[in-house]
């Protein structure tokens, strides 16, 4: 279980064991693995909201518009991570979201990665704004509301100012 202090601020956290399938070649955890690992703590996330399970006939739903991820230091079997999850930016349509994969064995952060999940109406084909209620589930999960995005697909930071643009 990481310290206190590791995921401090992530209102998400899932453990999940590290499986020895996971690493590669090289004896660590393949690179890919840690989209996954993100992957279920997002998921874990839109649970605690409790966003439905997207069905094949949905009209409206959440897709990933993009995602990155930067590795600090190597994971290696056995271990379990710790994953949190948070926004940190929101607007209209689309939310900015961080992970940070803390490693148990290691006792340290060994990758950060973000994301930007777009609302989007699967009958029309476009982005489409959040549900009011949704907005606010996301704000009372975090404590606050957070800051404003940039514009469309802008990863490196919300806007400082506090104010949507598009």
């Amino acid at each position: 279980m990481p310290s206190d202090f590791a995921l401090r601020g992530y209102p998400v956290v899932v453990d999940i064991p590290v499986a020895w399938a996971e690493m590669d070649a090289l004896g660590h955890v393949n690179h890919a693995v840690y989209y996954r690992y993100c992957e279920t703590a997002r998921i874990a996330y839109f649970a605690r909201l409790g966003h439905p399970r997207v069905e094949p006939d949905s009209e409206k739903g959440l897709i990933l518009a993009t995602s990155s991820c930067r590795y600090k230091t190597p994971v290696t079997h056995p271990d379990t991570v710790s994953v949190g999850a948070r926004v940190v930016g929101l607007s209209e349509d689309r939310m900015r979201m961080e992970y940070a994969v803390f490693s148990n064995r290691l006792g340290k952060i060994a990758a950060v990665g973000e994301a930007e999940v777009v609302s989007y109406d699967y009958h029309r084909g476009c982005r489409t704004p959040f549900d009011s209620d949704y907005r606010e589930k996301i704000i009372e999960l975090e404590g606050k509301q957070p800051p404003s995005l940039r514009r469309r697909g802008d990863l490196a930071r919300p806007d400082p100012s506090g104010e949507e643009s598009d």
